[in-house]
């Protein structure tokens, strides 16, 4: 399957406490991007705390757009920073992401 120009949303909701789950967020990313789609990666919740995995980083620099919850990083402490490469928002950019990409996956 021709996969160039299809959007793909992840939503990764757990932090680097559950390996497993940022493991498969990355791994899914990875396969998605390689194949020619439009990735858009929502971190809500601890999943926010994955914006120090090197590995997120890397998917936005392959051209992810990588979203992350400003309420989420309100609440865990995390500051707010690469502001080129992630934009933070609320609950209305996840919902418009749910709607508008081809398939949407949400790892919790």
């Amino acid at each position: 399957m021709d996969l160039a120009k299809k959007k793909f949303g992840l939503m990764l909701s757990t932090g680097p406490d559950r390996p497993a789950n940022l493991d498969a967020a990355v791994g899914l990313s990875d396969a998605a991007l390689a194949r020619g789609a439009q990735l858009y990666l929502y971190l809500i919740d601890d999943g926010v705390r994955a914006l120090d995995d090197p590995r997120v980083g890397a998917l936005a620099d392959r051209g992810a757009k990588l979203f992350v919850c400003a309420y989420g990083c309100q609440k865990r402490g995390v500051p707010l920073r690469d502001a080129d490469r992630v934009t933070y928002c609320g609950l209305v950019v996840l919902t418009d992401l749910i709607n508008g990409t081809d398939r949407f996956v949400a790892l919790n």
